[in-house]
């Protein structure tokens, strides 16, 4: 089937766009773009993923407020529109690589808007991520992260937000290829030989994209249970990789070491604060102090886990139509942990491979207590010149297992 995007002279296969060389379920293409103001507590994030192996395109939409965090969701069947819209949400690309139009209509869910994604420096293009299990490709992934800021309005149950670029920061990636098995789309772990742990075994992951005055720049890193940053076999697997950049067109900087110290609230995983020292390839140092703005989120409502839809799916299975299936609902994150229980989903298929953790504290008869793994931070950035800048940063951080530099067991 031919699609739009076979008029353009791109093709880097024999195949229509419209075709994949996998029919793993776990290959798909999309984006995340999240807008925020720490001042306020408000973060809103939108995105969408093709899964062409089941002809399905799902996304979400959410806003948090200080805590109060609702979500919408939303999916159709792919191929017989290949435009990157789903009902009464939109992308349009005004400058690719920089300037991206977000548009939520009104939809029963109380939360529409129209903003203007726009990226203060360039796209970091992450190293490649690969890996396997038994000799199945069970990662094999593109992505790029980019920093950025926000212009346009939102409005959610009557309250409207202006969205400024002084005030307002965003934060995206974008990626494409086998990601994670998604269950109910995957097979029962029992059904299969034990999986083989090889290599080093990731514990903490870090990443973010920042604005701080006139720097802005992205960069992540992972580390074992020791604290090491290694290359993992992992769908998170790079040691460390990230520039920084004064202004669009500045010269990049590469960060190539970085060291941390952070705190947690007390008797949890959850960070309160954090400082990164960093070092580029010019020899620069650099010192990033975050301090959480609002109670952090965690993605499991926006559709890529087992059970974030109401009847046990995920963005990429049938919801009982063609051209669009929706739904939403509202949690309340303003005191953390709390409990969160899937729908519809349990035992072996709440198991995913993302492993990002679930910040889980203890279990209880009503469950595990869990929390928000994704944050809205307020961003202090000291540069190697000396000069002070301000401004804010989406920060994905969660610790699985023992993590020694910080004493987690």
């Amino acid at each position: 089937m031919l699609t739009p995007y076979d008029e353009f002279p791109v093709h880097q296969a024999s195949r229509p766009f419209s075709f994949i060389p996998s029919t793993d379920y776990s290959w798909d293409d999309g984006y995340y773009f999240g807008v925020f103001n720490p001042d306020e507590g408000i973060f809103i994030a939108t995105g969408a993923r093709v899964n062409p192996n089941t002809d399905m395109f799902g996304g979400y939409a959410f806003i948090n407020d200080n805590g109060i965090h609702s979500t919408t969701r939303f999916n159709r069947t792919w191929r017989g529109n290949f435009d990157v819209a789903i009902g009464p949400w939109r992308v349009e690309f005004v400058e690719p690589l920089k300037k991206i139009r977000l548009v939520l209509e009104d939809n029963g869910s109380g939360l529409s808007f129209d903003i203007l994604w726009e990226g203060v420096s360039p796209a970091f293009l992450e190293d490649h991520h690969s890996a396997e299990n038994r000799g199945r490709l069970t990662t094999d992934q593109s992505r790029y992260s980019q920093p950025g800021v926000a212009t346009g309005w939102a409005e959610y149950q009557g309250r409207r937000f202006e969205i400024t670029p002084d005030t307002w920061f965003a934060a995206r990636d974008h990626s494409w290829g086998l990601y994670a098995e998604r269950p109910p789309l995957a097979p029962l772990a029992s059904l299969l030989p034990p999986r083989r742990k090889s290599g080093p075994q990731r514990a903490m992951r870090w990443w973010n994209c920042f604005v701080a005055g006139d720097y802005s720049g992205f960069f992540h890193l992972h580390e074992t249970p020791d604290g090491v940053q290694a290359k993992m076999n992992d769908v998170f697997g790079t040691p460390l990789g990230g520039h920084v950049f004064k202004g669009w067109d500045s010269e990049a900087l590469h960060f190539t070491s970085a060291r941390h110290e952070m705190n947690f609230a007390e008797g949890t995983r959850m960070l309160t604060d954090a400082t990164m020292y960093l070092e580029d390839d010019q020899g620069g140092a650099w010192k990033i102090r975050y301090d959480v703005a609002a109670p952090p989120w965690m993605g499991q409502t926006m559709g890529y886990h087992p059970g974030s839809w109401k009847d046990g799916g995920t963005f990429h299975t049938y919801h009982g139509s063609e051209e669009l299936a929706i739904e939403w609902e509202t949690f309340d994150w303003s005191t953390q942990p709390f409990t969160y229980t899937p729908y519809k989903v349990s035992g072996e298929q709440l198991a995913t491979n993302f492993g990002e953790g679930t910040g889980v504290e203890d279990k209880g008869n009503d469950g595990n207590k869990t929390h928000g793994v994704e944050y809205l931070m307020r961003v202090t950035l000291h540069a190697p010149d000396g000069s002070v800048h301000t401004g804010a940063a989406q920060v994905e951080m969660f610790i699985n297992g023992r993590y020694d530099p910080y004493g987690f067991a």
